[in-house]
């Protein structure tokens, strides 16, 4: 009987390298009662996904969207999860965050070539498989072109938050994206809450920030989690009464040591719990 589920992972469609069709074949290899696609700011991978996972009939499919937000803390993402096919609000909020993020990468190509690196935006999107582009096909696009070796090397020379061509990104706020996809039927959870310190208390009076526009939970279990970071957010999903989620992160050939529905080995996200967050959904009178 299968016993793990993934609920975090990322296609072409964004930052990843699977298509969304073999993302589904890969997590049926990997012995997954379930996969979620939740691609950076685009839906434009889930219905191939989708498509493929009924063809197969043996994989649970849950489409799916990471979206990028800003806090005083830096870049926070949210998961929806069961993003209904039906979306408009949705899609028009992240056609616009996509606009602007176009803009950001035409200035960045411009700093490069103040610095005597010369891309064009054709070269750019040449490493990119989907509508979302972003700083990791730029980063691409310098490795092949041979000004880097690396794609780490991309980031801490050029594009990381202290590289010479660095601009902040234009992101949505925390409340608008989990209002968004609340509204729509999604359920919304905080990313990877543990993926970088921040201070005391703060990830806690986040969750309450966000719990009136339609926060359900937070994910407690990614490849980047210490088991103690695991228990820390189950800890304040019990006390402010939210459901728990988690996923891989897995990323393909991009990530390639994290694996689909075990990450780095030993991540574990049960069948038991996502049977709780469908639980949840019918409780609150939402499909499944």
């Amino acid at each position: 009987m299968k016993q793990r589920v993934d609920l975090h992972t990322h296609t072409s469609a964004s930052d990843g390298t699977d298509s969304p069709a073999e993302l589904v074949d890969n997590a049926r290899k990997a012995g997954l009662a379930a996969v979620a696609i939740t691609d950076h700011d685009t839906l434009s991978g889930l219905a191939e996904a989708s498509a493929r996972a009924r063809e197969c009939g043996d994989i649970e499919f849950v489409r799916g969207v990471e979206v990028s937000t800003g806090t005083d803390q830096g870049e926070m993402h949210i998961v929806g999860l069961w993003v209904p096919e039906d979306c408009e609000p949705l899609e028009k909020a992240l056609a616009a965050m996509r606009a602007k993020r176009g803009e950001r990468n035409e200035r960045i190509l411009a700093k490069l070539d103040t610095l005597g690196i010369h891309l064009t935006m054709d070269d750019v999107l040449r490493e990119a498989g989907g509508e979302s582009v972003g700083r990791p096909h730029i980063a691409r696009a310098l490795v092949s072109a041979g000004h880097v070796r690396t794609i780490t090397e991309a980031f801490d020379l050029y594009l990381g938050s202290t590289g010479k061509a660095y601009l902040a990104k234009d992101v949505m706020d925390p409340e608008e994206a989990v209002s968004i996809m609340a509204k729509i039927g999604c359920s919304v959870f905080i990313a990877h809450p543990m993926l970088k310190p921040y201070p005391p208390g703060w990830i806690e009076e986040f969750v309450k920030r966000l719990q009136p526009f339609g926060l359900c939970g937070i994910e407690a279990w990614h490849s980047e989690h210490t088991e103690a970071d695991s228990r820390a957010v189950i800890g304040i999903a019990r006390r402010h009464h939210l459901c728990v989620s988690g996923g891989s992160d897995y990323h393909g050939r991009n990530k390639p040591r994290i694996s689909l529905g075990t990450g780095y080995g030993s991540l574990l996200v049960s069948t038991d719990a996502f049977g709780r967050l469908k639980q949840w959904r019918e409780e609150q009178g939402l499909p499944c």
